[in-house]
């Protein structure tokens, strides 16, 4: 099968499974719709676009299958090459004692101005996942993913996180991800920690029926390859973007949501 027509599968696929969910009520099923406004768009310790941006979600579940479309969009035309528009599905199971493991892909579509179009192979990023979810005994979160489709190194992804209870009404929690391994696409020589950071959440109360999730993060990119380094800079599928070594952000964000 050619890479443009596996593209296409992907996404046909997808979209079946969005009729699906609508033609009767199945167990489990849910919607839902929200969105994120973020004064910078910091991934795995890289900034997209140098700008605030906009970032919608619509996510449907059918009991332990969940999928979903997600965006980011800056609101500076100079960032719209970092414009992205992924496709997603994750599959999780439920232990008895609290845990969860999932397993998923996410396809990577970014739609700059005048970038390749949606039907073309090399405009999109394959990564397969897994993770793992703790009990309330031991709240731990830990990420696996792997580039699979236009990254030549297939890129491994390693991430843990863990919610801190030290302090009353707010939610915080620690974040430290790694890359293992040379990579282009992340920018490192080798295996090196690339997000490092601290989120904090809290309610903002409007009324007494609704409220508002404000966040803000510190994130730190502890990459710090060669002086010579150009790894990341010439790469074919950069958007606009490249990695962040050696840089540190804070970012302030809320979610909206019926």
């Amino acid at each position: 099968m050619s890479a443009t027509r596996s593209v296409r599968v992907l996404f046909s696929t997808f979209t079946i499974a969005l009729v699906l969910s609508f033609a009767g009520p199945v167990q489990g099923q849910s919607a839902s719709i929200g969105a994120d406004v973020v004064s910078r768009y910091v991934w795995r310790g890289t900034d997209f676009g140098e700008s605030m941006s906009v970032q919608p979600a619509l996510t449907l579940g059918f009991g332990g299958l969940e999928g979903g479309v997600w965006g980011s969009t800056s609101v500076s035309a100079s960032g719209a090459g970092a414009n992205e528009v992924d496709l997603w599905a994750t599959y999780t199971v439920a232990a008895s004692n609290g845990s969860s493991f999932s397993f998923g892909f996410t396809d990577y579509y970014f739609p700059a101005p005048g970038a390749d179009g949606f039907f073309v192979s090399d405009a999109h990023i394959l990564e397969l996942s897994a993770s793992f979810t703790g009990p309330e005994s031991f709240p731990i979160s830990l990420f696996a993913g792997r580039m699979s489709r236009n990254d030549p190194d297939n890129s491994l992804y390693l991430e843990a996180s863990v919610p801190v209870s030290a302090f009353e009404d707010v939610d915080m929690s620690l974040t430290a991800g790694m890359v293992a391994g040379e990579s282009a696409f992340y920018g490192t020589e080798g295996t090196a920690f690339v997000n490092l950071g601290v989120s904090v959440s809290k309610d903002l109360v409007i009324t007494d029926d609704f409220a508002v999730p404000v966040t803000v993060s510190y994130i730190l990119n502890a990459n710090r390859p060669g002086d010579d380094d150009h790894m990341g800079h010439d790469h074919e599928h950069d958007h606009d973007h490249g990695p962040d070594p050696d840089r540190a952000f804070l970012v302030f964000g809320f979610s909206l949501s019926p």
